[in-house]
């Protein structure tokens, strides 16, 4: 054997050699070979308080909206309130020109003065008829005649006042009153607009009747509206005042649905104490409505629902007393430390606050440490550890 051959085998039973300590070393210091409590991260089951809320957008309002509009067309002669102006109930808002409806009534109480002649006449020609009827001067029929004539020309006078009295109302619509006291949020004409009532009652003003009390309008999810009962308490925030927090109560429920996007929601009316002025119609509120508030209940966290090890992680066998829970609710499922691996307690699930879920039938007690994740250096590579809550 020459001395190459006898190089090359040494560095191939080297080469074996360090390849077995490599892997006795990697076994022996593996993160498997850690403790089970070192290789997860565990949080505690409390018993506490929770409380469950859902979430919407919505916009502020006022209760009472009032507009003001006109019952005849004509042009805007003068303007008495604009934005933000307090009114009184019957304060004068806006003149329109009379001079067109003052004609009309002018010519309508001539009309009713001709017809008022024409009857004194009528009824002087009845009265005659009547006269020579008595003395047979006249037939019954020229008697009949005159009798029809008086009463025509009746008929023509009550036609001709109840057209000044029609003239002379719209003649007092020129001039527009506020019918509630309140506040001008909007003002839509100017000095000088043509107003048009031909087809339907054109809006002057805007007139909010109390903004010390404003409600908001919000669009909750049917996922969500289930929850949501009259008088429930609501909190809600407006980006014009970061951070601060506002309160409010659920007045109403309001069963007519909008669909959009395939996705259906519900408005719901919040009451909101604006006191302080401090809120204006139009704002967009961040709103969340209290649905439950539970004292005393057992509670694991919901980064513990979602957590689900990966296929290679052991998981322990001797888990058969812990039985699926029944009941109504929703079922859900967490990781607790065993002797040799991780047990799975299979639960049912009740409210939720966003971070934790009460926990309503299930092989589990406060205090017991359930697993929400892997450690760092144990997760496997390439391979999720968290999946949803199913």
């Amino acid at each position: 054997m020459d001395i190459s051959t006898l190089f090359n085998r040494k560095l191939v039973i080297g080469v074996a050699i360090a390849s077995l300590a490599a892997a006795g070393a990697y076994y022996g210091f593996s993160p498997r070979s850690k403790p089970l409590n070192q290789r997860f991260i565990t949080v505690p089951v409390t018993r506490g308080s929770l409380t469950q809320t859902v979430a919407a957008n919505g916009t502020l309002n006022p209760v009472v909206l009032v507009n003001v509009g006109s019952r005849v067309s004509g042009v805007v002669q003068t303007i008495y309130a604009d934005f933000n102006d307090k009114v009184k109930k019957g304060q004068v808002l806006l003149r329109l020109n009379p001079s067109l409806l003052q004609a009309q009534l002018n010519q309508s109480r001539a009309n009713a003065a001709n017809a008022r002649a024409s009857l004194d006449l009528a009824r002087a020609n009845e009265k005659r008829s009547q006269e020579l009827y008595d003395k047979r001067y006249v037939s019954r029929q020229s008697l009949d005649t005159a009798i029809q004539a008086m009463r025509s020309a009746e008929a023509q006078l009550d036609q001709a006042e109840a057209q000044v009295r029609s003239d002379a109302i719209n003649l007092n619509y020129t001039v527009i009153r506020s019918p509630v006291a309140g506040v001008v949020v909007s003002r839509e004409v100017d000095a000088g607009q043509t107003v048009a009532a031909s087809f339907q009652t054109p809006t002057l003003f805007k007139i909010a009747q109390d903004l010390t009390h404003m409600q908001i309008d919000s669009s909750f999810a049917e996922a969500d509206i289930g929850g949501i009962r009259v008088g429930q308490n609501a909190r809600f925030t407006v980006d014009a005042y970061p951070g601060r927090t506002f309160t409010g109560r659920v007045r109403q429920i309001r069963l007519d649905p909008t669909t959009e996007s395939n996705v259906v929601t519900y408005n719901v009316v919040i009451d909101v104490d604006n006191s302080k002025g401090d809120l204006l119609p139009g704002m967009t509120a961040y709103v969340n409505v209290t649905t439950a508030e539970l004292k005393d209940v057992v509670s694991v966290p919901n980064a513990a629902l979602r957590f689900r090890p990966a296929k290679d992680m052991f998981i322990q066998k001797q888990a058969s007393d812990r039985s699926r829970p029944k009941g109504e609710g929703m079922h859900g499922a967490v990781y607790i430390l065993g002797d040799t691996g991780l047990i799975p307690v299979p639960l049912l699930l009740g409210a939720s606050d966003g971070n934790r879920t009460q926990v309503l039938a299930g092989d589990i007690r406060s205090g017991e440490m359930v697993v929400t994740d892997v450690a760092s250096n144990n997760a496997p590579s390439g391979r999720s550890a968290r999946v949803r809550i199913h």
